[in-house]
């Protein structure tokens, strides 16, 4: 693996103003305008058969952006997408060695995660993602409660449980994936509420099973629903179930893997008031499933907010604070696939999520959502000849910050 930070030996950089951008109206409906087919195809160098990278810089009110797009045609049956993960829910790796383990192409950054807590001492963040996330058709984790993410503020109507995900039908959507699970017990079955979430809903019962890794349960009982820094709670509890069968009691989380097999049970307030009537040999077995709204099942998922939804920017997206970002977008009916990632070089201007969404309208998306930004932004390809992935942008913190996921890009041709 090769770590390149910015140095693009074939690629053309394009100066491309707000204006230039707009200049063939919004690309809504179709896979470009004119506008953006003239930035294609100056500065898109093809990766592999489907895949083609990008650079430009845009202007916006504090200067000059400088970005970098992956642009994937979902249409080649040569491609496709899944979610990269340092395999397990609770760890974190950087986007070249997710990428570089699976043999991707392309990649960028994936969901915000847990990454510190400071207002529990004594506890450790577990480098969890925020919302939902599935890979290869594999149901890793449900979303945290929604006052519980990291990330910059939502716009009105988004959840944590929101995500941009590829079908069984290879088309790319929008999409809100729901927990539905039960813990059944003698006495009767208990809703479950989280599924390897770093956070747990007040009065929740969350399971835990060999995706988790060996991450500390205990941040699953600290904070609210509405308020991320608020206290752990004192009353707790963690069943661990095997094989359909309680073998072990605890009265706090713990750490160190799940075995296979095996899903370990933690409670908070009522929850844990549940789980305490367990008793070892009981008969317990757990269910679990995430539910979209989409008429086809999600092969692939990861979390983020809608930044853009129908051909449009959302409304009430932030305005005040301009940062280096991440974006993936859908465009011609799902058929095309937009990965964006801006440069975190000093002086370079960054954009707040508004600028974000109504960037990533331009560009083609129909639909969009912000990712994880900041330090974690990073955007690598594969090269063709000598197989090395490289860092196209310049991470800002001025080496890769290893994160929980990333969107990855395979070519078989």
């Amino acid at each position: 693996m090769k770590q390149r930070f910015g140095g693009v030996r074939v690629v053309l950089t394009v100066l491309a103003t707000w204006a230039a951008l707009a200049g063939g109206g919004m690309a809504g409906g179709s896979r470009a305008t004119a506008a953006v087919d003239s930035l294609r195809q100056v500065a898109d160098v093809p990766v592999a058969p489907g895949v083609e990278y990008g650079e430009f810089r845009t202007t916006v009110p504090r200067g000059l952006a400088h970005g970098h797009l992956l642009t994937v045609d979902l249409d080649d049956p040569r491609v496709t997408v899944d979610l990269l993960y340092p395999g397990a829910v609770g760890a974190r790796a950087p986007v070249s060695e997710l990428a570089d383990a699976r043999g991707a192409v392309g990649a960028v950054n994936g969901d915000f995660f847990n990454i510190s807590e400071a207002q529990h001492p004594g506890v450790e963040p577990t480098g969890a993602s925020v919302g939902p996330a599935i890979s290869s058709g594999r149901r890793l984790k449900a979303a945290v409660p929604d006052g519980q993410r990291f990330g910059p503020a939502m716009p009105p109507g988004a959840t944590t449980e929101d995500v941009l995900g590829i079908g069984y039908d290879r088309r790319a959507r929008l999409d809100r994936l729901s927990l539905r699970g039960t813990v059944w017990t003698a006495d009767g079955p208990l809703p479950l509420r989280g599924l390897n979430q770093y956070a747990l809903p007040v009065d929740g019962i969350g399971a835990y099973t060999e995706l988790w890794g060996p991450a500390s349960r205990v941040r699953a009982t600290c904070g609210t629903d509405t308020d991320r820094a608020a206290p752990c709670s004192a009353e707790t509890a963690e069943v661990t179930v095997r094989h359909g069968q309680v073998v072990a009691l605890a009265d706090r989380p713990g750490a160190g893997g799940v075995e296979a097999g095996s899903t370990v049970l933690v409670g908070r307030e009522e929850g844990a008031r549940q789980l305490r009537k367990l008793h070892l040999g009981d008969p317990v077995s757990v269910s679990h499933r995430l539910v979209g709204e989409g008429p086809v099942p999600l092969r692939f998922a990861v979390g983020g907010f809608p930044i853009v939804r129908d051909a449009r920017p959302v409304d009430g997206l932030d305005d005040g604070a301009a940062a280096v970002r991440t974006s993936a977008g859908t465009g011609d009916d799902g058929r095309v696939l937009y990965l964006l990632s801006l440069d975190g070089t000093r002086g370079e201007a960054g954009m707040t999520v508004r600028e974000l969404g109504e960037l990533m309208n331009r560009l083609g998306s129909q639909n969009a959502v912000d990712l994880d930004g900041g330090g974690s932004s990073t955007l690598v390809t594969r090269d063709p000849f000598s197989r090395d992935v490289t860092v196209r942008n310049h991470p800002s913190g001025g080496a890769e910050r290893p994160v929980p996921n990333a969107v990855g890009v395979f070519s078989f041709g």
